[in-house]
């Protein structure tokens, strides 16, 4: 049997799903499906000699008995149950994400006096979390082109990354993106002057 993932951001829900797998007494196979942390859907397409089925909901479960034909059963499994069972592998998934926000001056890189402080907490959640990375996405409101636009996100995304950098977190663990106005917080019409647009995301994983 081999599965497949229909959303990459599930990976590390499929790699806990694996390890159950490897823990589970059951002869033959069983695949648990396990929420993602922010909640976000996701799918597995678990495959037998004679058919498959795909698991979409949170603890969905497909087992395929040794010698058995047919597609795999599918039933939901107890939460708690899954969990009790397999504490010490959930025990080892490391935290969700953590996300914030940062906020520029119109029309250039200059953030925001508020934005100042959540830079500090950004970084201090980074240094704290081993191994950690970082994924920087900038924005912009829709004032101006769009070609000016996409510059303009990218490098309210590097000012952040350089900042980052000064305060000695390491640039190879720095991702940063641009994406213009292309994913407005607060949606505008065209040549809208909108503070909340005006931003980078920073993800720390």
């Amino acid at each position: 049997m081999r599965k497949t993932t229909t959303d990459r951001a599930f990976l590390l829900a499929a790699t806990l799903a694996t390890a159950l797998l490897a823990a589970c007494s059951t002869p033959g196979t069983r695949v648990v499906l396990l929420p993602q942390a922010d909640d976000k859907p996701s799918a597995v397409i678990v495959r037998a000699k004679d058919g498959e089925e795909v698991l979409s909901k949170p603890y969905q479960r497909a087992t395929a008995a040794v010698g058995a034909s047919g597609a795999p059963v599918v039933d939901q499994a107890d939460p708690a149950k899954v969990q009790a069972d397999h504490k010490i592998l959930f025990d080892m998934r490391p935290p969700a994400p953590q996300r914030y926000t940062v906020y520029f001056e119109v029309g250039g890189t200059t953030l925001t006096p508020a934005s100042q402080q959540v830079m500090n907490e950004a970084l201090m959640a980074a240094q704290s979390r081993s191994g950690s990375d970082i994924v920087v996405t900038g924005h912009t409101d829709t004032k101006g082109a769009l070609e000016q636009n996409d510059m303009l996100s990218q490098r309210r995304a590097q000012e952040v990354v350089q900042l980052f950098v000064e305060r000695q977190f390491p640039a190879k663990r720095i991702e940063a993106v641009g994406r213009g106005e292309r994913e407005l917080a607060v949606p505008t019409a065209d040549e809208v002057d909108e503070p909340r647009n005006r931003r980078v995301t920073i993800e720390v994983r």
